[in-house]
């Protein structure tokens, strides 16, 4: 194992729906006292050993050397491995997911709370040779890694159902809670001027309630979540674009500079020319 590939383990202090952006590491696969959860999706693959994870209400195999993705949003913990090999984890900002625009049936199932894996393990040396990339190049070639990533998702798309169900599909499923319809509005809305009202009517939901759920559920409120998602978005772009940090902000939905270098400041302790300088390319 190279210094690149220290191991990781899941921390069970760490606070529920604390984002962990993108990620590609290893894991030593451990049973998981209490849930994580989180707004982004997770790649995972084992080279050794199906890992058995308590996902929602169900217990579901995910088998050696198929990639499996899933929302982290849905409470997930390992209650079982087959072998202390260190796997693969991959984390996936959700609003970069749904950037993607990935086929309606394959998101769809990922929101109605499924674990979706490869059919078949043809293809686990090519994954296994793009992950130890990506554990590689994660400081530094974030914009390559997502291009690749995003090229995987959708091959792996196109193989994860029959083509004749393909169509059959509505991303606004009635399946889907009303606090989970909200993260995916932000998600896909966080960039335009969007209030907690018009939210609510997207929800169907009195404003005030959707809040109090929605605080509840993710310790922060609406407002604050949409900041967060608007910062988290102008990480990604100060690490790997050269535009200019005016341009970062307004493309990330903030009205004005001031506004944006203040919320970058509170949740980064740093301006947006001190974090490009200390993470950038």
């Amino acid at each position: 194992m190279s210094n690149s590939e220290k191991l990781s383990i899941f921390d069970e202090s760490r606070d529920e729906f604390k984002p962990y952006g993108l990620t590609c590491e290893l894991w030593t696969p451990h049973l998981m006292r209490r849930p994580d959860r989180y707004n982004e999706i997770e790649l995972n693959f084992c080279s050794e050993g199906a890992i058995t994870y308590l996902f929602g209400y169900n217990k579901v195999k995910v088998p050696a050397k198929r990639i499996a993705v899933f929302w982290g949003l849905i409470p997930h913990q390992i209650i079982h491995f087959e072998s202390s090999a260190p796997y693969y984890v991959c984390t996936i900002p959700f609003a970069q997911f749904l950037e993607w625009k990935l086929p309606s049936y394959y998101v769809e199932r990922l929101l109605q709370g499924e674990i979706l894996y490869e059919t078949s393990r043809k293809s686990s040396g090519f994954d296994e040779y793009l992950l130890k990339n990506w554990i590689r190049d994660i400081n530094g070639k974030e914009d390559l890694i997502l291009l690749e990533m995003h090229g995987r998702l959708a091959r792996m798309a196109d193989r994860v159902i029959p083509s004749d169900e393909r169509e059959s599909y509505d991303l606004h499923s009635s399946e889907i809670s009303p606090v989970e319809s909200i993260a995916i509005f932000i998600a896909q809305n966080y960039h335009k001027d969007i209030k907690t009202s018009e939210i609510g009517n997207k929800v169907r939901l009195h404003p005030d309630y959707a809040n109090s759920i929605f605080k509840k559920a993710f310790g922060t409120t609406i407002s604050g979540y949409i900041i967060e998602e608007r910062v988290a978005h102008a990480q990604r772009k100060l690490v790997s674009t050269d535009m200019a940090v005016t341009e970062i902000a307004y493309e990330c939905g903030f009205n004005s500079i001031s506004r944006f270098n203040s919320a970058f400041l509170k949740m980064n302790r740093c301006t947006p020319r001190e974090f490009r300088k200390k993470f950038g390319r």
